[in-house]
């Protein structure tokens, strides 16, 4: 029996070494998706708190000049002060009450464009799938002509001749964007039309309508997810060199790409104008792109049970 027993020990040491590995990469993605949104999330946090409570957290107006203090470098610089702690652009408007108020028109962009792009996108896209035959021919012949020509040549194009302003670059994106949201859609949606809890519900009566609500929207929702948390950065920098080239949010208002078009003449003296923006860009989109890949990895059945 002291025999039996030491050998199903022995066996049962085995085991547990041999699946140790796979506890250990289980234990690291429980890590992963619970530690790593936690620096994304607080960056997106605090813009959210900064573009809505922007009016009280600026110490200064974003357009008022004063042009004795034009160029003024931030406080740690030599030739700085506390006053204006990032610093002036060329007119003397302070830096950080632009960057504040740069989060909510950039933000409030971003949020618009993903409201009415992807609702725009995966609607056409699910009727597309859902119904297919010809008029998914219609809407991917519509898609194609969208896609094949280059989308900052169009929204310059569609700016110039409506004219720069914060309505028509909302439009103007939304034009960009929805296709290849619905291009996405359609393919779901083609996976999902013949799937049999689809065809148990036509069997039951139940109209086309009542289908794509009740069966297919809900199935499409995560990756609808996804994609809004993933093209909300792709929004912010496609607005920012639209602002960027002159065709965007009209100054004096603030916005991130404006503030760094501004910059882009006084790079030698005037760094920090269009580095701060810049950076704020950056960490903005580098954030969402982040929380997008988590929500992917939790979202997606296959790769929550790998």
């Amino acid at each position: 029996m002291n025999g039996l027993a030491r050998i199903f020990r022995r066996g049962n040491a085995s085991a547990e070494i041999a699946a140790a590995p796979a506890v250990m990469a289980a234990r690291r993605r429980g890590f992963r998706f619970q530690f790593v949104p936690m620096v994304p999330g607080a960056i997106i946090l605090l813009l959210l708190f900064t573009a809505i409570f922007a009016n009280l957290l600026a110490p200064f107006s974003p357009v008022g000049t004063t042009l004795a203090d034009s160029m003024t470098p931030p406080s740690w610089v030599e030739g700085g002060t506390t006053k204006y702690l990032l610093g002036t652009d060329l007119f003397g408007r302070d830096q950080i009450s632009r960057l504040i108020f740069g989060a909510r028109v950039s933000l409030s962009v971003s949020l618009t464009v993903i409201i009415l792009g992807i609702g725009l996108g995966t609607t056409i896209g699910m009727i597309s799938g859902f119904f297919a035959g010809k008029l998914d021919s219609f809407f991917m012949r519509v898609v194609d002509m969208n896609l094949s020509f280059p989308a900052i040549l169009i929204a310059i194009v569609m700016a110039v001749v409506f004219g720069p302003s914060f309505r028509n670059v909302i439009l103007i994106i939304v034009f960009v964007q929805w296709a290849r949201v619905a291009r996405i859609m359609r393919g779901e949606s083609l996976a999902l039309r013949t799937q049999d809890f689809v065809t148990l519900a036509r069997v039951a009566g139940a109209s086309n309508r009542r289908i794509i609500m009740r069966h297919i929207l809900p199935n499409v929702f995560p990756t609808m997810l996804v994609l809004a948390t993933l093209e909300v950065g792709s929004v912010i920098l496609f607005e920012a060199s639209l602002s960027f080239l002159g065709v965007g949010i009209p100054p004096p208002q603030p916005s991130w790409g404006v503030m760094v078009a501004d910059g882009r003449g006084q790079i030698a003296t005037g760094w920090w104008i269009s580095l701060f923006p810049g950076a704020c860009i950056f960490f903005t989109c580098l954030s969402m792109n982040s929380v997008g890949d988590w929500l992917r990895d939790r979202l997606d059945p296959r790769l929550r049970t790998l």
